[in-house]
């Protein structure tokens, strides 16, 4: 409940603030358009992540592939998706257990997994640091997709 009251708080102020703010100086079409790159990207990105378990052995997975697109449902996802990043990482490791050749994936993308996870909670913060948090969570998650799409590859090579 709190990260949807902060998702719908910078609509309610009568100045506004945050990414109301930042949308407002878009546009309703740029905001529009922004929205849908973002959502595409976010759907991608999710498919790599559901293809990745796919490709691990299903005694190894520690979720089903399908859990991945929980990252669509807002306001659950910024939430949910620490979970999601968990279990793919739980299976990427369970995996090289078997699969050496998996080990040389660095850190198991951890750092910017769960990075771009807590940097998107801070970005709800209405003020310079939400978004500046939300410029850390973009890194983090390009690095981490970058990671994703690695072990994609590595994976489809077994």
């Amino acid at each position: 409940m709190l990260v949807g009251y902060a998702l719908v708080y910078p609509f309610l102020q009568p100045q506004p603030v945050g990414i109301a703010k930042e949308l407002a100086m878009l546009g309703l079409a740029g905001a529009l358009s922004v929205a849908a790159v973002f959502f595409a990207a976010v759907v991608w990105y999710a498919a790599d992540l559901r293809t990745v378990l796919q490709l691990v052995a299903p005694e190894q997975r520690a979720a089903t592939p399908n859990s991945v697109w929980w990252m669509l449902a807002l306001p659950y996802n910024f939430i949910e998706d620490f979970f999601i990043i968990a279990a793919v990482t739980r299976s990427l490791r369970q995996m090289a257990a078997v699969k050496p050749v998996l080990q040389q994936l660095s850190g198991f993308g951890v750092g910017t997994g769960f990075g771009w996870c807590a940097a998107q909670i801070g970005s709800l913060l209405p003020n310079q640091a939400g978004s500046g948090f939300a410029i850390v969570a973009l890194v983090c998650w390009l690095l981490h997709w970058r990671f994703i799409r690695q072990a994609k590859r590595l994976l489809q090579s077994l």
